[in-house]
């Protein structure tokens, strides 16, 4: 990707965690293309059982309430796209281990986590001390699998939904996202 984009691998590294990275802007207008409004549906809705829901911890849905409750809390623009990054990643692993290979929403699954995992490597010089103590703690929760947790029911869509809707929150202005 850095070469599409024109950019030594070093330099995006270097560019900090502040500003949102060529990278991590290209990569999430791909996903905000596949995150359409039809696809979302036809892939997460119609090709579900009706009311089919996925058990979650209450740390695996982020919504933009969330967000503007720790913005207020002065957590930082990139600290809250990290936890936007590992929390829809987490959710979208969640829908993935519920589908067979043969499901029809198996390969579009396969294509966002592609997308995630290139996102993923944009955030690979990230460490969690490099981000606010409250994302550092709910991404440990996030990725923490104690049965312990209290779970909660979420439809596919909704996960989906609300990893959109913050995402366009989150990128809007770094990134200039487009609306679909």
């Amino acid at each position: 990707l850095t070469r599409l984009l024109g950019a030594r691998p070093g330099v995006l590294a270097v560019m900090g965690l502040e500003a949102a990275a060529l990278g991590e802007c290209e990569i999430t207008r791909l996903l905000q293309d596949k995150l359409q409004y039809e696809m979302r549906l036809q892939y997460m809705k119609h090709y579900f059982p009706l009311d089919y829901t996925v058990q979650v911890q209450h740390e695996e849905v982020l919504r933009p309430s969330n967000v503007t409750r720790l913005r207020n809390g002065t957590v930082s623009e990139a600290a809250l796209r990290y936890l936007w990054f590992h929390v829809s990643s987490q959710a979208l692993l969640r829908i993935r281990q519920v589908l067979p290979e043969k499901h029809p929403s198996w390969k579009y699954t396969q294509e966002l986590c592609r997308l995630f995992d290139a996102l993923g490597r944009e955030y690979g010089a990230y460490r969690q001390t490099d981000v606010d103590v409250v994302v550092a703690d709910l991404v440990k929760q996030v990725h923490s699998a104690g049965a312990e947790r209290c779970t909660k029911a979420v439809r596919p869509k909704a996960l989906l939904d609300n990893s959109l809707k913050v995402m366009r929150m989150l990128f809007g202005g770094p990134c200039e996202c487009r609306g679909a």
